[in-house]
């Protein structure tokens, strides 16, 4: 038996002299010392303790190291469960608590911190970093290592994500999950040895490290392999670029710069916008100012890539384009399943061999989450309209994205309901011209007012930055329908101007 995922994007490394990463301090990465590095890494695990099939946690800086240790995860059939930077300790501990990891890599700087959530935990600790304990243990491990055999369905990642109520849930993701999702995107983006993508996402998220990463692995492709988006970077690498992938917030802050012409992107090939809603606005500037269309595409945790606007053809403004070749994808009524006539809103319902296996350990909330026919709800509204594009209208489940990554209110209301002088919260989204959404909290007030500096600081603690309120708004009482249910719709129409700059 093969391991057919290293087998698609690792092995062919393996000996290739080709540059692969090009790095913000002008060092060249081969393909072939990357391949000795996921080697070295991979036999790092075996001494380390994993072994086939346990979860391996990573919360640690975008570096070629982490992108090795996820080619390593792979490569000795281990589980890769990257984790947001941001999260604070409280957070990580609930991850790697509910995975039942056998291994935690931290940055270096985190060691002290986090000693007594691994040792309450029982879970190994090493740091992955410059001076990093790992790294000093792969340093002397052989820089071979024998693919261990992996079945299509076997789980390769476990990627959390929020739910509306109650903790995160662990999407398990196989191999016939990422593989096949990559290789539908090389074919439809047209990606080929030839091309360089100038990578400045994150890497412990769908889009940075299973859509980018692999895609580029797959092609034979190479990066340019920035720790973030930092604006000036952006401009320094783009004429080596000929392909880029970014949140909205990436051509906000391009189009904000003078530097954006058309002669400063003329070369590119591709600009690919996915994450979080791209406005439409955006979309025609970006157009107007480089003689480029984004081509938007929409995915999620749960399912990879499920559509995207074509590279030939009209690339509408405002839509996701159609279901990706090999997805099925239909607009279902949200009680009954029953499909919708083209036009009509409903859910949006997916199939296909990107569509996770289920949620770790939650038999019950998979099953809830799945239609007998095997179709995935996954909880956004829209519609097919008369020229088969997607558009999504909004969303059932009640999720902020924000700067590309989600916020479910639920875990935020928890946090801030225990606040002093807060009888209740309502968390909503609101339109901000540089996130997308803000995350917004809306504060019914108790016997006495809340402090709203006391309430930041102790946020700041309990939650990653990007969850973290960018305004409060204190009422003497939460807006409620008939039923006693909160009404978020009315709050988010009232307040949807917050962030909107006044006319001049």
């Amino acid at each position: 038996m093969s391991n057919p995922l290293y087998d698609a994007l690792f092995a062919p490394l393996s000996g290739n002299d080709r540059p692969f990463l090009y790095l913000h301090d002008d060092t060249v990465l081969s393909a072939d010392a990357f391949h000795r590095m996921i080697a070295r890494y991979a036999n790092a695990l075996g001494a380390a303790g994993v072994a086939t099939g346990e979860r391996v946690v990573v919360q640690a800086a975008k570096s070629p190291r982490m992108l090795a240790v996820y080619g390593a995860a792979v490569t000795a059939g281990a589980v890769f469960l990257p984790l947001n930077t941001a999260y604070t300790a409280e957070e990580l501990e609930y991850f790697v608590s509910d995975c039942g990891a056998s291994l935690l890599l931290v940055d270096p700087a985190r060691i002290e911190a986090l000693t007594p959530v691994a040792r309450k935990l029982g879970v190994r600790l090493e740091s992955l970093g410059e001076g990093g304990s790992f790294d000093a243990i792969a340093q002397v491990c052989d820089d071979s290592f024998a693919a261990v055999p992996r079945a299509e369905d076997d789980l390769t990642a476990l990627l959390y994500t929020s739910g509306t109520t109650g903790r995160s849930k662990g999407a398990m993701l196989t191999q016939r999950n990422l593989l096949s999702n990559a290789q539908t995107l090389v074919d439809l983006w047209r990606f080929t040895p030839d091309d360089v993508l100038l990578h400045a996402l994150p890497i412990f998220h769908t889009h940075g490290l299973f859509v980018a990463s692999n895609v580029v692995l797959l092609a034979g492709a190479s990066m340019i392999f920035l720790p973030k988006f930092d604006i000036e970077q952006i401009f320094a690498a783009l004429p080596r670029a000929t392909t880029m992938m970014g949140v909205p917030t990436f051509y906000t802050r391009m189009l904000d710069d003078p530097r954006l012409s058309r002669d400063t992107v003329g070369h590119m090939r591709l600009f690919v916008s996915g994450s979080a809603p791209l406005l439409a606005e955006t979309h025609v500037a970006w157009s107007a100012r480089t003689g480029h269309a984004i081509l938007e595409r929409y995915g999620m945790t749960e399912t990879n890539m499920l559509t995207s606007n074509p590279y030939e053809g009209a690339r509408r403004a405002g839509t996701v384009g159609h279901a990706l070749p090999g997805v099925e994808l239909r607009i279902a009524d949200p009680d009954t399943g029953a499909e919708l006539p083209q036009g009509e809103t409903g859910m949006i319902e997916v199939r296909g061999p990107n569509v996770f296996k289920g949620y770790w350990q939650m038999p019950e909330k998979t099953a809830a989450e799945f239609r007998k026919d095997g179709f995935f709800m996954t909880g956004d509204l829209g519609m097919i309209d008369d020229q088969g594009y997607v558009n999504i209208v909004g969303r059932a489940k009640d999720l902020i994205i924000s700067g590309g990554y989600n916020v479910y209110p639920k875990e935020v209301e928890m946090v801030l309901d225990d606040m002093p002088g807060v009888a209740e919260s309502a968390v909503i989204g609101l339109p901000h011209p540089d996130f997308g959404e803000a995350v917004v909290a809306v504060l019914a007030q108790g016997d006495t007012a809340p402090d709203i500096a006391g309430i930041e600081g102790a946020l700041r603690d309990k939650l990653a930055r990007y969850k973290q309120p960018k305004a409060y708004i204190v009422l003497p009482e939460l807006p409620r329908n008939t039923m006693g249910k909160v009404q978020k719709a009315a709050l988010r129409q009232q307040y949807e101007t917050q962030f909107k700059e006044p006319a001049q």
